[in-house]
């Protein structure tokens, strides 16, 4: 099986991580995913690191190793001729095209928009931008962490208001590329009935904005700012992080049912002054903490996860992430790929968070790609362009006509 997407051809212009999210997403589902990378440097983020891996006169960037599987790789100037007409001839055959260039970037090398659909009436062009393509601001450019701060999402994570924190990972950019593949296979979807191809725009401060959940609702509704509150959830309780004798563990009561049941396992009244309700419990958190807390203190952390299991708590532990990736659930779930590396040899990489009913594997494709080396595909790409154009042109006899 090679996917759903094995008729999809994408070019892909983007670097960092936003857009090479979002190819790698495609990619997945078995989209035939082209990079056009810079010559000598490639992606940016070929040079992030520590930690690099491999050899010392190759190595190789792990941060580059996570967004960039299921791709292949060309090099090309696009400040030259040569550059600009090899591009014109992938977007000619293309179904796709992702850039995350600052707004005006690729009008200036050539290519408006208008000028893409007169060399692909169908194309599919996603844009991502770090604040927006218009607006007060919208030539700004963005970085995640910058995003995660202006998009208010530092201001709800953290132990309090006074110490905003940023998520553990680039949350923006991984959002931004998750919306831009799902704004992509809606457009293509579209194609199918218009035969035309149309824009699709995302940004990194839309991406955060648009999973605010409650907190947007919290605000736009009924007038309340959320600020950080640390481990515990600002409108359910309890839920959230509970020490143990030798520990931690999380617990969810997702409703009135589960709070009985926790509380009458641990020899607690459910329904004490204060506790009855979530409504009530909520206004009272520090209490419920402190209380259960207390109920937990004498338990070794193993006994604790099989008592709340016994009585159906929702209840885990916080793993750190090696203990993630050996462990059998992550994968028994594809979430864990081997992959054969040109230059790493047989490597093991984070694989697809998507599995399709006929396919034993994480993704949509039977075999997973390896991130590609820099221009390691830029001859058997001129050979496709080649055949392509070659089967494109137009019949100039009956002769020429029978032979095809």
């Amino acid at each position: 099986m090679s996917g759903p997407l094995d008729d999809v051809v994408v070019i892909d212009l983007t670097r960092a991580l936003a857009g090479p999210h979002c190819g790698m997403m495609l990619g997945d589902m078995g989209a035939r995913v082209i990079k056009v990378e810079n010559p000598g440097t490639g992606d940016e983020s070929r040079g992030w690191g520590p930690p690099f891996v491999g050899p010392d006169d190759d190595p190789v960037s792990t941060y580059f190793l996570s967004c960039n599987r299921n791709k292949e790789s060309v090099t090309l100037d696009l400040k030259t001729d040569d550059g600009r007409e090899t591009l014109a001839r992938l977007v000619t055959h293309a179904d796709v095209l992702l850039e995350n260039f600052r707004p005006g970037v690729l009008d200036r090398l050539g290519f408006t928009v208008e000028h893409l659909h007169e060399l692909n009436p169908g194309l599919v062009l996603l844009s991502i931008s770090g604040f927006g393509h218009d607006g007060p601001q919208g030539g700004r450019a963005g970085y995640d962490q910058i995003a995660q701060g202006e998009g208010g999402l530092m201001s709800l994570t953290g132990a309090d208001p006074e110490h905003p924190q940023r998520v553990g990972v680039p949350i923006g950019d991984l959002l931004a590329g998750m919306y831009g593949a799902y704004g992509v296979v809606a457009a293509l979807h579209e194609r199918n009935r218009t035969g035309k191809g149309r824009v699709v725009r995302t940004s990194l401060l839309a991406s955060i904005v648009g999973v605010h959940a409650f907190q947007g609702t919290r605000y736009t509704v009924a007038g309340e700012v959320g600020q950080a509150g640390g481990n515990h959830h600002p409108s359910i309780c309890p839920y959230g992080l509970f020490t143990c004798a030798d520990g931690m563990i999380q617990l969810a009561c997702g409703s009135e049912g589960l709070w009985v049941k926790l509380a009458e396992g641990f020899g607690l009244d459910p329904f004490a002054p204060g506790f009855a309700t979530n409504r009530e419990r909520v206004g009272n958190r520090d209490l419920v903490i402190e209380t259960l807390n207390a109920a937990f203190a004498d338990l070794p952390h193993a006994t604790l996860m099989a008592r709340l299991a016994e009585l159906g708590i929702p209840a885990g532990e916080v793993r750190t992430l090696d203990r993630v990736y050996d462990w059998d659930q992550t994968r028994s779930q594809g979430l864990v790929i081997d992959v054969d590396h040109p230059v790493l040899g047989e490597i093991e990489i984070p694989g697809p968070p998507i599995r399709l009913d006929d396919n034993a594997f994480a993704g949509g494709r039977s075999e997973h790609l390896p991130p590609p080396l820099l221009g390691e595909h830029n001859d058997s790409v001129r050979a496709w362009l080649d055949e392509r154009d070659a089967l494109a042109a137009p019949t100039t006899s009956p002769d020429a006509a029978g032979s095809r």
